[in-house]
C-alpha cells in the first residue's frame, strides 16, 4: 500500500512538472473563436460565455484535486480584483464531480470570480482538455489569443491581458 501511494505521488509530481514546463512556453491557439457554452454555476444559475460581450476573458479548466490548479487560484483572485472594472472576466470551469464540494472549496479559498461545472461537451469544444490546469485567454471579439497547459504565473497572465484591455 505504501509503495502504491509513493508511486502515485511520483507520477503526479512528474506530470505537474511537465505541465509547468509546457505552460511557460504557451501553446498556440491559432486565433480560433472561443466556443459558446451554457454551464451551471455553483448557485444553479446558467452562465454563457456570450454573456460577457466586449470583455477579456481568462477561461480556466481546473479541479480541486489538482495542485497546480489550486496554486493558480490566489493569482486569479488578485487579477480579478485588479482588472474586473477594466473589462476582465475570469471563469473557472471545474472538472470535478459534484458542485457541493467545489462550492465549499471555493468558499474556503475566497474565490471571487464565476465558477461553473464543466462537462464533456465543453472540454471537447475547447480541443479536448488533456491536462489541467488548461487556461485560455480570450479577447473582446471572442478570439482565443493564447492557450496554456499547466501552471502559469500571475505575471504571464497579466502581461497578456493588459494589452487586450487597452
Amino acid at each position: 500500500m505504501q509503495k502504491k501511494t509513493v508511486g502515485i505521488l511520483v507520477a503526479v509530481t512528474v506530470f505537474s512538472f511537465l505541465m509547468i514546463s509546457h505552460a511557460k512556453q504557451g501553446v498556440s491557439a491559432e486565433n480560433k473563436k472561443a466556443a459558446d457554452f451554457a454551464l451551471t454555476n455553483l448557485n444553479g444559475k446558467t452562465i454563457k460565455l456570450s454573456d460577457f460581450k466586449d470583455k477579456v476573458i481568462i477561461l480556466n479548466f481546473w479541479a480541486t484535486r489538482c495542485p497546480p490548479c489550486v496554486q493558480e487560484i490566489p493569482d486569479f483572485i488578485k487579477l480579478y480584483n485588479k482588472y474586473k472594472d477594466k473589462g476582465l472576466v475570469i471563469i473557472g470551469i471545474s472538472l470535478d464531480r459534484g458542485a457541493k464540494g467545489v462550492k465549499r472549496f471555493c468558499q474556503s479559498k475566497g474565490v471571487n470570480y464565476p465558477i461553473v461545472m464543466g462537462n464533456y461537451e465543453v472540454t471537447k469544444n475547447y480541443g479536448g482538455i488533456m491536462g489541467i490546469p488548461t487556461t485560455f485567454i480570450i479577447d473582446k471579439n471572442r478570439n482565443i489569443v493564447k492557450k496554456f497547459i499547466g501552471y502559469a504565473s500571475i505575471d504571464v497572465f497579466e502581461s497578456k491581458i493588459k494589452r487586450l484591455l487597452e
